[in-house]
């Protein structure tokens, strides 16, 4: 197997749920080796998010929603409580090894464990520290806890989600989550290419509500600019129409003209020629005053052919279009899978489907090594490898809870 482009780089995980594992999750999948710290018995609260959950090759239920399965592979599961000073001192020993550590623990929370980043700054000169939190280390929400679905309503995707006359509404997966583990994962690189230059990491402060305000990029210039408060628009663009979801007779279809080119060859294909003629849609500035009627009249001619009539015709064209597929769908597209987008790995209990990563790198590809693992499954062989523990050291520790 190749070696990934972070290959002997180790990463101490002690983040839950999505944005921290997702982050790491993708450093694994670069060839990293990524230690994931859990609480005895309990690990990581996505474990138990279920159902669904893995089934054994008997098909009984195993503790570990998919949820979990989501994030969480290429890792070695280690459980610690270091709450305890026994723990904490056995997961500063483990940072001593590691060349990047990922915490999402409430802003100070760890200062009382002695792993806060300005405790082991000292010790750990060269190591990469990053923090995800809801409002990040300072501030006056820093306290605050952080979570998906309020970043979404504070940050104002919420606000520009959803129909024109309809409640707003958050986006269906966690995405704040997982652009934030994708912002912490480029802090990450870009802090390592700096260690590599001058010898010194440094801390990283993700924010759930920076990240959100970062991606609102044209929407939210959309107003600074303006200073006029954008609503939501459905599946319709504040600037370009037609350019949005229209019912078929048998499902959705996603059209657009970006252009006054693309309109007219749009309407031709639409079988309306006369509408790029019309004064009120001529230009696309028209178009946007017009807006009410095109949409219905684009409403009216969509209906009466089927999803992938409109697609065939469209694709012919060279016009943008796509079917709005369901789940099933996308994961039974011939493009999905020639691009290795849904991947099968032997579980402890079963094999289980994945999804696989989108980084596709021709020289350094990224590997799927490890199924995600059991609580606690590698506790015995990374203490022994990393830290040289004893049989009867890490039995004892064992014994008195510590792991």
């Amino acid at each position: 197997m190749t070696p990934g482009p972070l290959d002997r780089i180790t990463v101490l995980d002690l983040s839950r749920v999505l944005a921290g594992p997702s982050c790491t999750q993708m450093l694994g999948d670069l060839g990293a080796e990524i230690i994931k710290v859990e609480r005895p018995g309990v690990g990581d609260e996505t474990r138990t998010w279920g159902p669904p959950f893995v089934r054994d090759v008997s098909g009984n239920e195993t503790t570990e929603s998919g949820y979990y399965l989501s994030a969480n592979r290429n890792k070695r599961s280690v459980t610690i409580n270091f709450a305890r000073p026994e723990g904490a001192a056995l997961v500063r020993r483990l940072a001593e090894h590691a060349d990047v550590l990922i915490e999402n623990f409430k802003v100070g929370a760890l200062l009382e464990y002695g792993l806060a980043y300005a405790q082991l700054r000292d010790s750990c000169p060269r190591l990469v520290y990053c923090s995800i939190t809801g409002y990040g280390q300072d501030g006056p929400y820093a306290a605050r806890p952080g979570y998906d679905l309020m970043a979404q309503g504070e940050g104002g995707i919420m606000s520009v989600t959803g129909e024109t006359d309809a409640p707003p509404v958050k986006v269906g997966v966690a995405v704040n989550d997982v652009i934030s583990g994708l912002y912490a994962g480029v802090g990450i690189l870009s802090a390592l290419r700096h260690r590599d230059r001058t010898g010194h990491g440094q801390h990283i402060d993700i924010a759930l509500l920076d990240v959100q305000v970062g991606w609102l990029y044209n929407v939210g210039l959309n107003y600074l600019l303006s200073g006029k408060v954008p609503g939501r628009w459905g599946t319709g663009h504040p600037n370009t129409v037609p350019y949005q979801v229209f019912r078929t007779s048998d499902g959705h279809v996603i059209l657009g003209a970006n252009n006054d080119r693309q309109f007219r060859r749009l309407c031709e294909v639409a079988g309306a020629p006369e509408l790029a003629a019309d004064p009120r849609f001529a230009t696309n500035s028209t178009r946007l005053k017009h807006r009410v009627e095109l949409v219905e009249l684009f409403k009216g001619l969509t209906r009466k052919h089927t999803t992938q009539h409109w697609v065939d015709r469209l694709q012919a064209a060279e016009l943008p279009c796509g079917p709005v597929n369901t789940i099933d769908r996308v994961f039974a597209d011939p493009q999905v899978l020639h691009r290795g987008m849904k991947i099968s790995m032997e579980h402890p209990a079963n094999a289980v489907p994945l999804i696989g990563s989108p980084l596709k790198l021709s020289e350094t590809p990224v590997s799927f090594r490890r199924p995600p693992p059991t609580l606690g499954q590698h506790t015995e062989e990374v203490l022994e490898s990393m830290l040289k523990l004893s049989s009867a050291e890490r039995a004892a520790l064992r014994e008195s809870g510590i792991i």
